[in-house]
């Protein structure tokens, strides 16, 4: 019987990784990009005939899938040639010196479903395995669905591994440390077991399999299965109640969530941004540049409408009508070109893994083009009216009155979709991409879209009404007691008399308001040309214990006039201060020897914290999470812990900290760590 010629094969894993941006998953295995040549190295048998680089030949298959088939895409047979080319697969003999080895250069194509790879050498019907390899999407591939042209936007969008997320309110926007952690052991695996897992794979491995070549198809895989709810994605939505799981404020990194889905199932528990941040470390593992996106005066349209409608009676006192205003909330663009809509769709693509409303059945939402949502296309798939919605819809305030009638009051056409942000590329700070997703506010052209996406369904444009506004305190850290002022004006030539309701309640990032945490009400007489101011202190008594980790608190004050049926509405979410983790690296961070980092925090409440832990997480400088726990701190008195790690690689980390007491929750800081050999 023939024998194969081929002894063994030598995959070149170090220089095939190098040059695929792929090396920080380590040398133990090829992992490539599409589109992008890789040379492998064939060792022949000791009595194979000498190879003859031009004449002697054979035939390369790759496979992928558990059902590869030529006609689904996923089996690729071809012979050597002279050269390679860059559509298709093909491979050419570039050296066969030594004598007794030979030198392959295989390019795939870049179509090529991403996923794990058979090698398999045919030689006159003599098969040999030569191993796998892991394809991914190659955004250094001009002809890849997801090439980018900017080097530093490749660096950021598919190879950093550590970012900022953005919280709060429009007012106050603060950054969070987040540790995407794609490059780190194991991850690349899990990722591609989540792709395994989505029920479209199950149904039909063949035809999944096969669309894994289109990122489109593949980014909203991912915005359903990194949320649990019509399958067993990674992370389970919570935002209420958090026993039985982990509180989604104390996540700093992807890493810990995706192993802990890989080993039990679907993780508790997750909001946006942790959704969101998920989404990204998958994303950029595979290949497809993403970034985490905030929009802060995020619209939830219930209706889908484009209208955020606020219902009130009579006494002010709100009516849910199924839309809300989330301070913020977080999703990922990801870039792509859109072959099934038109090439000037191409580029960034929105997708939102958190579960709010379904999409032909599921719990997903994306991609939907930036161009299209900025220029109201909304019958461009996928998801563009909600997406809209989020970032550009119209609000209007309504009372109901004793008939049942429903009167127009107040409303805005610019409180929705405001600093949108993500961080800028090659740095820490904040970049404001607003122009991406619309025009600006009040603009011709921002209103021409918003009646060209209402469908000529015309609604009447009203902008904030004047005459009522809110004040804040310059001094609102969490544990103090502070007042905020509701600020009545009359511009007109006579004294106006109103009654004024004025609350404060707790309210989560997503809008669900919570207890209230203050109230006061008065008749007020302004005079003519003149303002009024009612103040409204709050207390750590009242609302330290109905907020939540997010520390906002929803300030609203109603103005009613009966008589002249004329009512006003001021509003607006504030964020308490939180106490700032100082961090302190004893000595200079250096390879393979131990470091110690001091961690510091000022208890700011005027009671005792207690479970309190210090959890310090970095790349190359902790492996897992470490973490110092302390019994108790006193009021005013600083939790003090240390932590020692050792540094595994040269170069630039991030050092995350996180704090998390019983009262004192989600306080996160950072430093850049450099380390030398």
């Amino acid at each position: 019987m023939y024998n194969s010629p081929f002894a063994q094969s030598i995959l070149n894993c170090f220089s095939n990784n190098s040059s695929h941006h792929t090396e920080l998953y380590g040398e133990e295995r090829l992992i490539v990009r599409r589109g992008q040549p890789f040379v492998i190295v064939l060792r022949l048998n000791s009595d194979s005939k000498d190879f003859k680089l031009g004449e002697t030949s054979f035939t390369l298959i790759v496979e992928t899938g558990p059902l590869p088939r030529k006609q689904s895409g996923t089996k690729f047979t071809f012979s050597l040639s002279d050269h390679t080319v860059d559509t298709e697969w093909s491979a050419s003999a570039i050296s066969n010196s030594p004598r007794n080895t030979v030198s392959v250069s295989i390019s795939s194509s870049p179509n090529s479903p991403i996923g794990v790879y058979s090698l398999t050498v045919d030689q006159e019907g003599q098969k040999t395995s030569l191993g796998q390899f892991t394809l991914l999407f190659n955004a250094w591939c001009p002809g890849d669905a997801v090439y980018m042209r900017s080097e530093p936007e490749r660096q950021e969008y598919v190879l950093a591994q550590h970012g900022q997320i953005y919280r709060g309110t429009c007012k106050r926007i603060t950054g969070t440390p987040w540790n995407f952690g794609q490059f780190e052991q194991g991850i690349l695996d899990i990722c591609l077991k989540i792709l395994d897992e989505n029920p479209k794979f199950v149904s039909d491995a063949d035809k999944d399999c096969s669309a894994r070549r289109n990122p489109i198809y593949v980014s909203r895989v991912l915005s359903a299965m990194i949320n649990s709810n019509d399958d067993r994605g990674v992370l389970t939505g919570e935002w209420v109640n958090f026993v039985g799981g982990v509180h989604p404020g104390l996540w700093i990194g992807s890493g810990d969530i995706l192993r802990k889905w890989a080993k039990s199932g679907p993780v508790k528990y997750g909001q946006c941004w942790v959704f969101a941040a998920v989404a990204c470390t998958v994303s950029r593992s595979l290949g497809i540049p993403c970034r985490v996106v905030t929009n802060f005066g995020s619209a939830h349209d219930g209706n889908a409408n484009l209208v955020i409608e606020n219902l009130y009676n009579e006494d002010g006192e709100r009516i849910d009508s199924g839309d809300s205003i989330w301070n913020f909330h977080v999703w990922v663009d990801s870039w792509m070109t859109r072959p099934d809509l038109g090439s000037e769709y191409d580029g960034w693509q929105t997708s939102d893994p958190t579960p709010q409303e379904t999409s032909d059945g599921v719990c997903c939402c994306g991609p939907a083009s930036l161009r299209s949502i900025k220029e109201g296309e909304l019958t461009k798939k996928y998801d563009a009216p909600f997406i809209f919605a989020e970032v550009n819809a119209d609000v209007v305030d309504l009372v109901r009155q004793s008939n049942g009638e429903f009167v127009k009051f107040s409303g805005s056409t610019n409180s929705v979709g405001r600093f949108i942000s993500t961080k800028a590329v090659g740095s820490d700070k904040r970049d404001d991409i607003t122009h991406q997703y619309k025009y600006p506010e009040g603009s011709k052209e921002e209103r021409k879209v918003y009646e060209r996406a209402k469908h000529n369904n015309k609604l009447q444009q009203q902008g904030e009404v004047p005459g009522l506004h809110l004040k804040l305190s310059d001094n609102m850290m969490v544990g103090s007691d502070f007042e905020v002022y509701a600020v009545l004006t009359n511009n007109l030539m006579e004294a106006r008399t109103c009654n004024l309701m004025f609350f404060a309640k707790a309210v989560s990032y997503n809008g669900r308001l919570g207890e209230s945490c203050g109230f006061t009400s008065d008749k007020v007489t302004v005079p003519a040309g003149e303002e009024r101011r009612v103040s409204l202190r709050l207390k750590y008594d009242s609302y330290g214990s109905v907020i939540n980790s997010d520390r906002l608190i929803q300030l609203s004050a109603i103005a009613i006039n009966k008589q002249t049926i004329d009512y006003h509405k001021a509003e607006k979410t504030i964020v308490l201060d939180a106490p700032e983790i100082k961090i302190k690296l004893m000595k200079e961070a250096t390879v393979n020897k131990p470091v110690t980092a001091e961690m510091t925090l000022l208890n700011t409440l005027p009671e005792p914290l207690k479970d309190c832990s210090f959890t310090a997480e970095g790349i190359t400088l902790t492996a897992t999470y470490d973490s110092c726990r302390i019994e108790a701190v006193g009021p005013k008195q600083e939790a003090r812990a240390s932590v020692k790690f050792t540094p595994s690689s040269a170069g630039s980390s991030v050092l995350l900290v996180n704090f998390d007491s019983d009262k004192l929750r989600n306080i996160k800081s950072f430093i850049n760590v450099v380390v030398k050999y």
